[in-house]
């Protein structure tokens, strides 16, 4: 500046006057001289220079640590529950995985880090809402919930779904390229599944024993969907949370479910009563066939034995019919006197006595034969 070595400024150098030729009206200190600060700030930069001038080989070196600090910012960090992904001019070549990784600094290549190894959750039908009075809690949204069935009833369906990336070959470079809203894509496919699925359904399963198979039924759907999008996304789960009746109806849905719970239970019991009943009888029955079948075959048995016999008395009473007809003339009156007290009576009035040798000998009676013995 013209005045910075003058000693008072651009008044003069007396440095005691004022700009109209007073001197300071205040026995203070001096403010600082702002030129002196100025000039001392470029002496300390020359001397951190060489040669103290800004010559090429300080340019050289800054450009040096240019290049070193544009080298560095290729290191970066891929966390646990994260995949790296390297891109070169936006294109894949390669991905990492977690720890400290190293790629060619921008704009040749850059690094994606999502989170493929986390699960997320998303809620279809309801909302979490955080209230400072009664803390968090749940509310429904008819518009998504509210779904017609194949009976042509309305149910109130609240879901979740959990997901995550897929790790199959390519599944994280379709992820990141395939599509731009995942979680307003994974929310929109599982409305749709689940609507799908409810509408080819009854009510009744759906209230009562389904809910297994519905889950299963909307999560192999919804896999099916995404991967003919190619959207990299691996669905874990579907949880059903609540599958009501519509509130304005649940009342008298309730009524219909105690009756319908009574008539069950009628029913029940009613076929508890034939299952003993109906036993018992059947074994009564089959009492009375297996002694019918029994009685039957002993009449069969006996007639043929009795059969059997007259034949061959009939052979033998041919080979001779005076001999074989006293034969059965004694052995009858064996049979009907053998085991009764007898008196024999004289013809002529008398009472003939008899020794009774068969109390003396006590031997065992043999049963008649029927064969052809003379």
């Amino acid at each position: 500046m013209p005045w910075s070595n003058q000693g008072g400024g651009p008044w003069g150098s007396g440095g005691s006057k004022g700009p109209w030729g007073s001197g300071p009206q205040s026995s203070g200190p001096t403010p600082p001289d702002l030129e002196d600060l100025l000039r001392r700030s470029q002496d300390k930069l020359r001397s951190f220079l060489p040669g103290g001038n800004m010559g090429g080989r300080g340019f050289a070196l800054l450009a040096l640590g240019a290049v070193v600090l544009w080298g560095v910012s290729g290191f970066f960090r891929v966390e646990a529950d994260e995949v790296g992904v390297v891109l070169r001019f936006g294109r894949e070549i390669r991905e990492v995985q977690p720890g400290l990784n190293y790629h060619l600094p921008y704009p040749i290549e850059t690094a994606l880090t999502p989170k493929a190894l986390q699960v997320r959750k998303i809620d279809v039908g309801m909302r979490v809402v955080d209230d400072l009075r009664r803390g968090t809690t749940m509310r429904d949204v008819p518009e998504e919930s509210l779904m017609l069935t194949g009976d042509e009833n309305i149910v109130d369906v609240d879901f979740s779904v959990l997901w995550r990336i897929s790790l199959k070959p390519n599944g994280v470079e379709d992820y990141l390229f395939n599509i731009q809203q995942p979680e307003g894509t994974v929310k929109a496919v599982a409305e749709s599944a689940m609507r799908e699925v409810i509408g080819r359904s009854t009510l009744q399963p759906i209230l009562t024993g389904a809910r297994q198979n519905i889950e299963a039924a909307v999560q192999d759907l919804m896999q099916r969907v995404l991967d003919s999008y190619g959207a990299g996304v691996q669905i874990q789960q579907v949880q059903l949370q609540k599958v009501d009746p519509p509130s304005q109806v649940i009342d008298a849905f309730r009524d219909v479910q105690a009756a319908r719970a009574d008539s069950e239970r009628a029913q029940n019991e009613a076929q508890s009563y034939a299952n003993k009943v109906v036993p018992e009888a059947r074994g009564r029955a089959a009492q009375i066939t297996q002694g019918a079948e029994a009685y039957r075959d002993q009449t069969v048995a006996e007639a043929k034995g009795a059969t059997a016999r007259f034949l061959q008395v009939y052979d033998e009473y041919k080979k001779a019919p005076d001999v074989t007809r006293q034969r059965m003339y004694l052995e009858t009156m064996e049979r009907l006197f053998g085991g009764t007290d007898k008196v024999i009576i004289d013809p002529g009035g008398g009472v003939v006595p008899y020794l009774p040798l068969d109390q003396l000998t006590r031997r065992p009676q043999t049963p008649p034969q029927t064969g052809g013995s003379r």
